[in-house]
């Protein structure tokens, strides 16, 4: 801090320095005795030693004054202190009127941000009504190919309630035991026509644990990763899904993910390589899916190799998100 101080000083420092150089010229030139030179300059420098010290004193004040003040940047309206002088006066009116309108703008943008909550809210649950219209025709004649386009609809129109709520601050979680493998079970039902139509096998291997969680929460995590598993398998693969230690496992033997890629496969709205190519990511899924891991609890974890397939671990015990 002093360094800065002196930074900020060097101008009156190399106006007193020059004066004091003048004084001793002007002392010379009339052979005054040293003495006297020596002397009134010991009483320069003590006045402006003191000077200094309390023009530095003011300065460090001044400086934790104005740090505090930016630690309540976020205020609307910031705490300023008495202003000293016609300069701070005119400085603090000019923050007043920033802060005043920061917080308008603010306003706004909350209001119009819960207005577009509102509005998508309501429509994801407006759509529900004709895609339950939907399966109930299903019913009477069935459309295989029809049904897996129609639930590609239910799951997106699940995303956006995902991230909807998720983006409210006000989620409904109900943390409990719950039984691991009816979670997965009803998941893999809910694809079960997506399995058959791409004749995907399936290897589900009992893991017979119980975690406390959100029922609800894990299992729209559940989903995304399997429907991503179903998305990116090619017809005849394989996904497998068993207990491995700690961790619940669902694995793939699909296109994989770029090496290049793997370390931001959770940022919201990034695609990748395989997303960019062959149009079916919306860059959202794994985002989600790490959102709603961390809010539990929980812990989440990719690996793949292109061609080999992807591999994603959900450790439901500790806290820790990583891509391998």
């Amino acid at each position: 801090m002093l360094g800065a101080y002196l930074k900020r000083q060097w101008k009156l420092i190399f106006m007193l320095a020059a004066f004091a150089c003048l004084s001793g010229a002007v002392f010379w030139l009339y052979r005054l005795p040293v003495e006297s030179v020596l002397y009134a300059a010991a009483l320069c420098m003590v006045l402006g030693l003191f000077l200094f010290v309390v023009s530095y004193i003011r300065f460090r004040q001044k400086h934790k004054e104005l740090e505090w003040l930016l630690r309540q940047a976020r205020e609307r309206v910031l705490p300023l202190p008495p202003p000293r002088g016609l300069l701070e006066e005119d400085y603090q009116a000019l923050l007043k009127a920033v802060c005043k309108d920061r917080a308008a703008i603010a306003q706004e943008n909350d209001v119009c941000l819960q207005e577009m909550t509102d509005y998508y809210t309501l429509w994801a649950h407006q759509i529900k009504t004709p895609i339950a219209a939907m399966r109930l025709l299903f019913q009477e004649t069935p459309q295989p190919e029809l049904e897996v386009e129609l639930l590609k609809i239910e799951q997106y129109v699940e995303m956006v309630l995902g991230y909807l709520r998720l983006g409210s601050g006000s989620t409904d979680y109900v943390f409990r035991e719950e039984s691991l493998d009816l979670m997965l079970r009803q998941a893999v039902r809910k694809y079960a026509r997506l399995f058959i139509l791409k004749k995907i096998s399936l290897d589900f291997q009992e893991t017979n644990r119980s975690v406390v969680t959100d029922e609800k929460w894990l299992s729209f995590v559940i989903e995304q990763l399997l429907s991503n598993a179903l998305k990116y398998t090619p017809e005849g693969g394989q996904i497998r899904i068993y207990n491995d230690g700690e961790t619940v496992v669902i694995a793939d033997n699909g296109i994989g993910i770029q090496e290049e890629d793997l370390p931001r496969v959770f940022e919201k709205g990034f695609t990748g390589f395989n997303g960019r190519e062959n149009r079916k990511s919306t860059g959202i899924g794994l985002y989600l899916c790490r959102e709603v891991m961390d809010r539990l609890n929980h812990d989440i974890s990719i690996s793949s190799r292109p061609g080999q397939g992807t591999l994603v671990r959900l450790d439901l015990s500790r806290k820790r998100s990583f891509v391998e």
